[in-house]
């Protein structure tokens, strides 16, 4: 397993306190066991005020935010071939993209991509250099020629550029030559003294002695005068000739208007789409500050890997993060019913008939012998204080009950009085609009060709539900329709007295809930209905029911 290949494990959208402990948890279990920091807990949605005050309570940050398991750029096989400056020369570029067998040279600056070049631009380079003034057109260093040429400067300042007149070879009597050279131009010489002279007399800017001739003091006071270079090499006229266009600065030939590049967190369908519009075989990566980070190509999309997932606390796939079927999946662990993901291979299930995913966390821990971190069984114990309404639930069974003395027992908490500051903590919604409520603890669900949407929230104090209730009854008519969902669902829970009122609207809402719940007894806007705390075990099978005796 990859190191760098984080495997996600994620509750479902709008999270709840067990959600988002038991990610947490079960991600301390995976890492134990693999002896790995490869696991990493993520949320699909915003916590709510009763899961932020048990995450502060242990000290636990918030875990990442992931709204889409999608294949991104980040999950393709990027080349690290390194950004390079724009003053390389074409010569240093080609012996780099040889070594990493690269066809696409990004070139940076600070991090940043500032221009792209390809072989095929470096060999179009060359069978366009007709010109003798094609070298200066480029305006080279004269350290970079010095370089690219195997020679060194004996005279002269190598930072100056040559940008000015023609490359020539003095082979001709010194008369001939010294009626073709001009100033500033580069003329490429071997040993003969009077040569050498005519030249940086006829104003030569640069002479390059070849096949090991020296510069004599003559020529090189004359040089000094004159202001010009002087290069030795020991290659040969012809091989100079040959090399000295690679000294051509990447920044003459570069590609820098237009430039197609991704995001580390780019997602790869509409990546495909962008590469398939352009003619670059590669395409420069950078993270989310826009630093260089390396190449991808088309044919990376073809062994794409695929984002590994273990889901905790459903296994529904309207409840899932996004895209979780272009994800893999590895595990689900949960206690809910069984729902509609499906997976392309078998996978290690753990569904257990308990009231809340931490009680099945507590059990692994036990089953493999390992000891429970103070701040997790803080977590697990309130997620299922949480999911049981602190043992009210007909969700609760003794196994939770059992765990959940043992969690409080490692984390060192009262249950009755830690509850009391988590429910308080949970239903104090005074900076919160209408629709954050509502979404707080919202799940949709599908049956047939029924799809609805059923939210909840806990408290211990009549009078806030009472204050929320007037919130929401504006807003349900108007989240009525949208997602696909004809019908929407809230429960109001009084815990202390064990009962729901719940909200409704949408067509068929009303019929629905006296279906169901033939004892209901009809409120302003609702119904209240005794015994109701459970959306899983109670309200969702009877509507269940009643859908399938419509």
């Amino acid at each position: 397993m990859e190191s760098d290949k984080k495997i996600i494990i994620i509750g479902h959208k709008n999270p709840d306190t067990d959600s988002i402990c038991s990610a947490i948890g079960y991600a301390e279990i995976k890492n134990r066991i693999t002896n790995t920091n490869n696991y990493v807990a993520r949320r699909a949605g915003e916590i709510n005020g009763e899961t932020e005050f048990v995450l502060q309570r242990f000290g636990i940050k918030v875990p990442e935010y992931v709204d889409n398991v999608a294949t991104q750029v980040r999950d393709m096989e990027i080349r690290h071939t390194p950004g390079v400056p724009k003053e390389m020369t074409i010569k240093e570029a080609w012996s780099i993209m040889g070594k990493s067998e690269a066809v696409t040279q990004p070139i940076t600056e600070a991090d940043k991509v500032i221009g792209l070049i390809t072989k095929g631009d470096i060999a179009r380079t060359f069978m366009d250099a007709e010109s003798s003034s094609f070298l200066s057109s480029t305006s080279p260093r004269f350290s970079d020629i010095a370089a690219t040429i195997d020679g060194h400067i004996v005279v002269g300042d190598g930072e100056l550029h040559f940008d000015k007149g023609k490359v020539l070879v003095g082979a001709a009597l010194v008369e001939r030559m010294q009626g073709v050279v001009q100033e500033h131009d580069l003329v490429i010489l071997v040993d003969r003294k009077e040569n050498q002279i005519g030249a940086l007399e006829a104003g030569a800017g640069c002479i390059i002695l070849c096949l090991g001739a020296k510069a004599s003091k003559e020529v090189a006071e004359l040089a000094k005068a004159k202001e010009a270079v002087i290069i030795e090499t020991d290659l040969d006229t012809f091989s100079v000739s040959r090399e000295i266009n690679k000294s051509v600065p990447l920044e003459a030939f570069m590609t820098s208007d237009g430039i197609e590049g991704f995001k580390l967190d780019d997602y790869t369908d509409s990546v495909k789409a962008e590469m398939g519009a352009t003619r670059h075989r590669a395409f420069p990566v950078t993270d989310s500050k826009g630093r260089y980070v390396g190449t991808v190509s088309r044919r990376n999309l073809l062994n794409i890997r695929k984002k590994q997932v273990i889901l905790v606390d459903h296994n529904e796939k309207s409840q899932a993060v996004d895209n979780i079927d272009d994800a893999d999946i590895l595990e689900i662990v949960d206690h809910h019913r069984l729902g509609t993901i499906q997976t392309l291979q078998p996978i290690f299930f753990n569904l257990q008939p308990v009231g809340c995913t931490a009680t099945i966390l507590y059990q692994m821990y036990i089953e493999r012998g390992i000891d429970v971190p103070k701040h997790i069984a803080g977590l697990l114990c309130a997620a299922i204080v949480s999911d049981t309404l602190m043992f009210r639930s007909p969700t609760c069974t003794t196994q939770d009950k059992m765990a959940a003395g043992a969690l409080a027992l490692i984390a060192g908490i009262d249950i009755e009085s830690f509850a009391a500051e988590m429910f308080e903590a949970g239903s104090d919604l005074k900076d919160k609009s209408a629709e954050e409520i509502f979404y707080q603890d919202y799940k949709k669900f599908t049956f047939g060709s029924s799809s609805f949407g059923v939210g909840q929230i806990s408290s211990m104090n009549e009078g806030e539900l009472s204050n929320i209730k007037e919130m929401l009854l504006p807003l349900m008519e108007h989240e009525c329709g949208k997602n696909k969902v004809s019908m929407v669902f809230f429960l109001l829970t009084d815990i202390k007295h064990s009962s729901s009122e719940m909200l409704y609207a949408g067509e068929h809402a009303r019929e629905m809930i006296m279906n169901a719940f033939p004892g209901a007894v009809p409120t302003d806007g609702g119904f209240k209905i005794d015994g109701l705390l459970s959306r899983k075990k109670q309200l969702i099978p009877a509507f269940m029911d009643a859908i399938q005796g419509v």
